[in-house]
């Protein structure tokens, strides 16, 4: 076997190999029983460029609408979470008394994606178990799911005050994952961005 034919062979055989490896992570994170643990190529870059537009119908109090959002409100200069869920998502419901310790406990703006959902079946969920987002948007479609990774409901994403993802949790908050590594994961990002702010010490 010449030189070329080995290259050649090397680079068929490369797209396989990079499945294989893809495929082995998947696979951990199935037989683990810890979804975390898939893959994320958003850690550590910008949020995708994204409008998500107001829940129709949905009030803050009477009279006055839930906004949605866009990928530029999560750059100002504030820790946040992003949120994906749904009504018809079981986990979602089982997850939402953590996103309210969540905001509780680390006074971060969590801001909420309701994902291929109908406007009135998120408002009855919202009015059932309790609002904790600064703001609701849509993703009826579940285009922007796409460019922002996500495999499906719940998922939740922190976001440091520049707008770059710094951490992706895979299904519902639970009690354990809220204390070991989400509250911690934004202690040390709010801690960063005082020492950053500060600048160098004299």
């Amino acid at each position: 076997m010449t030189v070329a034919q080995g290259r050649s062979n090397y680079l068929r055989l490369l797209p396989v190999v990079i499945f294989v490896v893809i495929a082995g992570f998947f696979a951990m994170a199935l037989r683990s029983g810890d979804p975390s643990l898939l893959p994320s190529t958003l850690v550590g870059k910008p949020v995708p460029q994204t409008t998500f537009p107001a829940v129709e119908g949905l009030e803050v109090t009477a009279g006055k609408s839930e906004p949605g959002f866009t990928s530029a409100d999560l750059a100002k200069g504030k820790i946040s979470v992003v949120n994906y869920w749904a009504s018809w998502c079981v986990p979602c419901v089982d997850e939402h008394p953590m996103l309210e310790q969540l905001k509780e406990e680390s006074g971060v703006d969590i801001y909420g994606v309701n994902y291929k959902d109908q406007a009135a079946a998120a408002r009855r969920f919202l009015g059932r178990y309790g609002n904790p987002f600064t703001a609701v948007g849509t993703d009826a479609d579940g285009r922007a799911a796409i460019d922002w990774g996500v495999y499906g409901t719940p998922e939740t994403f922190v976001v440091n005050g520049r707008g770059h993802v710094i951490y992706k949790h895979v299904g519902p908050i639970t009690p354990d994952s809220l204390k070991t590594k989400l509250l911690p994961i934004i202690a040390k990002a709010k801690a960063e961005a005082a020492a950053a702010a500060a600048g160098p010490s004299s």
